[in-house]
């Protein structure tokens, strides 16, 4: 289990970024995968989660996840919906007692808290939702409540740059966007370029005039940690677990 240095420093809430140890799961799932739509034994994903929840220290139905699309879709969390189906890529409340939970597995979990409104969040990151707004759509949300606002992010475990090769057609993509974004990659072999996804959404993040830090692991690469879809690819797995981020308030 990791921790972000600023977050933890905060009384009114909790978090953690999970790894992929210390659950039920057997085979390629092995142990804490937390991924309701993996094709693992859903018992063990319900046991897995429910020991989530006990050391995050909430009730088994009190932790909210996300059907997650690679959408720039934000729900807010309320009383009104708490029992609804939340397909989206980001979640935000401020309702006590319960947590957010995102699952990745290479894509990039951040966890958000601001401190003066007392609202929490936490979004999936892929590149899908990044270049579409999904950073951005959230932190609005967030910052709706007040004038005044102290944001706090961190940036959990996701694939590194040297991990995370794409082909010149993605590249090309991302500087359609803006020209600026070729910062973002570096050179490869031919006809590929590397592609540094956390810089990408942590500077997003920055512009937005938030407090950034980061638990940097790199999830292809550290195979005793965390699942990685495209370590699986690599594997020529069948399928993939995924671990979860969570953040709750107390």
């Amino acid at each position: 289990m990791f921790y972000s240095k600023k977050l933890k420093k905060f009384k009114h809430i909790n978090h953690c970024f999970f790894t992929k140890n210390g659950g039920a799961s057997k085979g390629i799932y092995r142990s804490l995968n937390c991924g309701k739509g993996s094709k693992d034994k859903k018992k063990n994903v319900i046991k897995n989660l429910k020991i989530v929840s006990n050391k995050i220290g909430v009730k088994f139905e009190n932790l909210k996840l996300m059907y997650q699309t690679h959408s720039n879709k934000v729900i807010v969390l309320k009383k009104t919906n708490l029992l609804k189906s939340l397909k989206s890529d980001a979640i935000v409340t401020n309702i006590k007692s319960y947590a957010l939970g995102v699952v990745t597995a290479d894509c990039v979990p951040i966890i958000l808290y601001n401190s003066i409104n007392n609202h929490i969040g936490c979004i999936h990151a892929g590149w899908k939702g990044a270049i579409t707004g999904i950073i951005e759509k959230t932190v609005i949300k967030l910052k709706s409540k007040n004038n005044k606002n102290k944001i706090f992010a961190s940036v959990g475990p996701c694939i590194g740059k040297s991990s995370y090769e794409v082909d010149l057609s993605f590249y090309k993509m991302f500087l359609n966007k803006s020209k600026k974004n070729s910062i973002y990659f570096s050179s490869s072999k031919k006809n590929k370029k590397l592609f540094n996804l956390r810089k990408y959404v942590s500077d997003k993040l920055i512009k937005l005039k938030v407090s950034v830090d980061h638990v940097n692991h790199d999830t292809f690469k550290e195979k005793s940690n965390f699942f990685s879809y495209r370590r699986s690819q690599k594997l020529h797995e069948n399928d993939y677990g995924r671990f979860i981020s969570v953040i709750s308030l107390i």
